[in-house]
């Protein structure tokens, strides 16, 4: 019976309710990561969740029977590491390559889901479901409209040289569309450089990411010689010339 009292306290249920909300919340929140097929998904969200319930949660109703006439606690202490802590986890989810940096929306997410866990787990319930649907509303509203904007790169193309006769231009075309980018070919047409055949050809890149992070992944290209990013209006003084 003494057992059972103590693993049954006044605060048993508050920390039930508690997990149980953030198990839901941080689950919507991993479920989109999960769909998206990104590093960290459902589980890893869940579990950065409840975990930082739970340190909040201890932190807060933890130390009840250390409480006395000569004994202070600052329950923000467990919550100030749990921050730290998650800043560690989120920048082990950022890969840097080719002068491209990923996982920043998954980091971002991973740090939610922490922040979700705190504010259940500190009892703010409403808080936690607000910052849930804000979430989800950035990642599947907002996001899907930013990209509609006009940006610079619509008015511009790349113009790409590369040694003739040794596949190269398939290995541009494939490595532009493993980054997410669709691309057309306006035109093409061949020079002499150092006594060697080159191709130029200039295409059009459509899709998310920005022209500068596609350079350097063509720059990369065994036989590509240069790259370049030019506009619509550079195109015309060429053929005013």
């Amino acid at each position: 019976m003494e057992l059972f009292q103590h693993f049954f306290t006044s605060s048993t249920s508050v920390e039930f309710t508690a997990l149980l909300a953030t198990l839901v919340l941080c689950s919507l929140i991993g479920l989109e990561r999960q769909v998206r097929q990104k590093a960290a998904g459902l589980r890893t969200n869940v579990l950065v969740g409840m975990g930082s319930c739970t340190f909040t949660l201890v932190s807060g109703f933890g130390f009840a029977t250390l409480l006395g006439s000569e004994v202070v606690l600052d329950p923000s202490r467990i919550a100030a590491q749990v921050v730290s802590g998650i800043g560690f986890l989120g920048a082990g989810v950022i890969f840097k390559g080719n002068d491209v940096v990923r996982g920043l929306t998954t980091a971002a997410t991973v740090w939610v889901s922490a922040a979700v866990g705190m504010a259940a787990g500190a009892g703010m319930l409403a808080l936690a479901v607000t910052l849930t649907l804000f979430h989800l509303l950035t990642l599947f509203v907002l996001s899907p409209l930013v990209r509609r904007i006009p940006t610079p790169d619509r008015y511009r193309f790349v113009e790409v040289a590369y040694e003739d006769g040794a596949g190269v231009l398939r290995a541009v075309l494939g490595a532009a569309t493993s980054m997410g980018f669709s691309s057309s070919i306006e035109r093409t047409r061949r020079i002499d450089e150092d006594g060697r055949a080159l191709v130029i050809v200039s295409t059009r890149f459509h899709g998310r990411p920005p022209l500068s992070e596609l350079v350097p992944r063509l720059m990369d290209v065994p036989g590509v010689r240069w790259v370049s990013v030019r506009s619509d209006e550079d195109s015309d003084e060429d053929h005013g010339a």
